[in-house]
């Protein structure tokens, strides 16, 4: 088995950087109501390395810590990483290392079963573009992606085939939940509560009468304003 310790200093103390990021970032599923118990996770690719960083399995949201945070090849085979080395990585870690290997361009994955995305995903239909915080998050619809089973690398193989022919950064995986994905994972957390934001403001529009479309050329233009022009480019907070 590989090693923490057969890395450079500096690939060590890349990975001790990712743990401590993705233990914190951990904090905001809950805070923002995307998890319950020990469901969902978070991983982050270790720059400079061919390793990622992903949440134990089943380990109570209280309890992490960056030293719990476990490393993996992007197979999805742990390392043996000295702290962490008693605990398994999260059930979905396959999924998530074949994002990595498959979008190179990708740094951060997270998953979580927020409620009205994940009913969004148990009916199987996408979360239509009607609101300009869609247009500008994800550049259109949030897509459905494949049934899949938990276990291999089916999950992933589905996010990946349903993203690489959307803007989004979120697939909702049908009968399962929402997969959202980022350049880091700070990024692909913000994605995973625009989602629960948009799925559920859109689940509260239907009660009240039909949504109104947004034209597609306003949806590009919206897209591209928001992700080239908006803000101060160093800081997403709106």
């Amino acid at each position: 088995m590989r090693a923490l310790a057969d890395l450079t200093v500096e690939q060590q103390q890349a990975v001790a950087a990712a743990r401590a990021v993705v233990s914190d970032l951990h904090a905001e599923l809950p805070r923002n109501g995307l998890v319950v118990w020990t469901a969902g996770n978070i991983s982050q690719r270790v720059p400079g390395t061919d390793l990622m960083v992903i949440k134990p399995s089943g380990v109570s949201y209280d309890e992490l810590s960056a030293d719990v945070m476990v490393v993996c090849e992007l197979d999805g085979t742990k390392i043996d990483d000295g702290t962490a080395a008693h605990l398994q990585p999260s059930s979905d870690t396959a999924a998530h290392a074949y994002v990595y290997r498959h979008m190179p361009e990708i740094g951060g994955v997270v998953h979580t079963h927020s409620p009205y995305a994940t009913a969004w995903a148990a009916v199987g239909e996408p979360v239509p573009c009607t609101l300009t915080m869609m247009a500008d998050e994800f550049g259109g619809p949030i897509p459905i992606g494949p049934f899949a089973l938990i276990g291999d690398d089916s999950i992933g193989r589905g996010i990946v085939e349903t993203l690489r022919s959307s803007r989004s950064s979120a697939v909702l995986m049908q009968n399962h939940g929402p997969f959202t994905v980022g350049r880091d994972a700070r990024a692909a957390v913000k994605s995973a509560v625009m989602v629960e934001e948009v799925a559920r403001t859109m689940h509260l529009a239907r009660q009240l009468g039909t949504p109104i479309p947004i034209d597609q050329g306003d949806i590009d233009h919206l897209y591209d304003r928001y992700q080239n022009v908006y803000g101060q480019r160093d800081n997403e907070e709106s």
